[in-house]
């Protein structure tokens, strides 16, 4: 696993085609913008647990 440190307005690059932009800090929370191809499927890992529990 990486880790990185990141602050708002800063980015994180995936490959040429994602990039994930920390978009705002408050207290534990952090809000992230990410930018990904049409084709790519983007889901939170809770949702991605119950599509495969329901299969």
């Amino acid at each position: 696993m990486l880790i990185l440190s990141r602050k708002t307005g800063q980015e994180i690059r995936i490959s040429d085609t994602i990039t994930i932009v920390v978009r705002r800090i408050k207290g534990d929370r952090v809000r992230l913008g990410i930018v990904a191809p049409k084709d790519a499927n983007v889901l939170r890992a809770e949702l991605l647990d119950k599509t495969r529990e329901a299969a």
